[in-house]
């Protein structure tokens, strides 16, 4: 029978990676939760810790021309009529490489009406002192030219505290509107003057965001990172760099049951709906290939 979790470890961090959805299912530091977590079997609640490729957010009614044909996939979002999260979450992914302090799984999409073109995805979790650093690695196995978008869909973990609780850092100038009903883009709007900004770390409180943000602000290094940290002194950050210009924020809210239980932080290489804006969308030709990383660590 083979084997659909694998643990890796390395100084403080440990993790385990489970085949389904190629996600990330526990990551700690020192014993101490970093990620939302999720059971060892079963369907992946929320997407946590998935990689969500060849889009990344909603597709609206599932459905976008390219290279002058049509394509129509499966909506997974019926209540709001989108595609969400692209075609691998749902996959059963492959060992491709494993060892003590790192592994790497794999999963294939097929051409099919929902896409243009076959894709070979593999994504590489390493564990190291510096925390865990997480690489996709995307190639046009195909014979067309492909849109393309990716993102991780982690639920980060401040603490023991109420999400309420935490402070907030999150270097965006700008943020994406959207429509109340179906969460599609309206347009761009500046954090300035807005409960949105949070350029310097403040407290949560009772906001709701799921929203796409960008005009990120990128250190010495080109990078950026959303950190939070809880009051009792604990934290954790996400970084990334400028191959993911958005990054999806989501404070966990639900309708009904256990909510705002972690704060999703996705980095993104284009916006949602971005297969019929164009915007950042990358056009991967047979052949070519894409890759770009993204790092978690704890903060104290």
């Amino acid at each position: 029978m083979q084997d659909t979790e694998h643990s890796i470890a390395s100084g403080p961090y440990s993790a385990i990676i489970t085949t389904r959805g190629g996600a990330l299912r526990e990551l700690k530091h020192e014993g101490r939760h970093l990620l939302v977590t999720f059971g060892p079997e079963g369907a992946i609640p929320d997407y946590r810790g998935v990689v969500c490729a060849p889009w990344p957010n909603r597709l609206a009614d599932g459905s976008y021309s390219y290279a002058g044909e049509r394509f129509q996939a499966e909506l997974n979002e019926p209540e709001r009529g989108s595609a969400l999260h692209g075609l691998v979450p749902g996959a059963l992914w492959e060992l491709r490489q494993k060892d003590a302090s790192s592994v790497a799984l794999g999963c294939t999409v097929d051409a099919s009406e929902a896409y243009p073109t076959g894709l070979d995805v593999t994504v590489t979790y390493r564990l190291s002192d510096d925390g865990l650093r997480c690489t996709v690695h995307t190639l046009n196995a195909g014979l067309a030219p492909a849109p393309y978008g990716v993102c991780p869909h982690p639920y980060l973990l401040a603490g023991s505290s109420p999400l309420d609780e935490w402070t907030l850092e999150l270097p965006a100038d700008e943020f994406m509107e959207v429509t109340p009903d179906r969460l599609l883009p309206v347009g761009i709007q500046a954090v300035e003057g807005h409960e949105f900004d949070f350029r310097a770390a403040r407290r949560l409180g009772a906001i709701k965001i799921d929203h796409a943000f960008t005009g990120i602000s990128w250190d010495n290094q080109e990078h950026a990172a959303v950190r939070l940290l809880d009051p009792a002194g604990t934290g954790v950050e996400l970084e990334w760099d400028r191959k993911w210009p958005w990054v999806q924020v989501h404070t966990a809210d639900k309708p009904s049951g256990k909510d705002r239980l972690g704060l999703a932080v996705e980095p993104m290489t284009c916006p949602p709906d971005a297969f019929n804006s164009g915007t950042d969308v990358i056009h991967l030709q047979p052949g070519e290939s894409h890759e770009a990383s993204w790092t978690i660590r704890t903060l104290s």
